[in-house]
């Protein structure tokens, strides 16, 4: 693997694992039917919609949160390297 498919492999494998787990332990306590919105009318949308909509919404804030660990773990040397390099 390329060294970006790797990088990419390595945060939605586990922002994925991750935001399956944050799926069932919400969902194990709220009941989409019962959602409302911030003005207080029900949630107009289907128990699969709001199931998804959460999903990518986890998968989106695991990723970021993987994205910044793989970046964080970067060598100090490797950062200041490429901004020599580059610039």
């Amino acid at each position: 693997m390329k060294s970006l498919t790797r990088r990419l492999a390595a945060i939605a494998w586990p922002a994925f694992l991750g935001a399956g787990v944050l799926e069932i332990a919400v969902f194990a306590f709220v009941d989409p039917a019962s959602l409302q919105t911030p003005g207080g009318s029900a949630l107009e949308m289907s128990a699969t919609a709001v199931y998804s909509i959460a999903f990518f919404v986890f998968w989106a804030a695991t990723a970021a949160a993987c994205a910044l660990t793989l970046l964080l773990q970067r060598a100090a040397d490797d950062v200041n390297s490429r901004v020599w390099r580059d610039g």
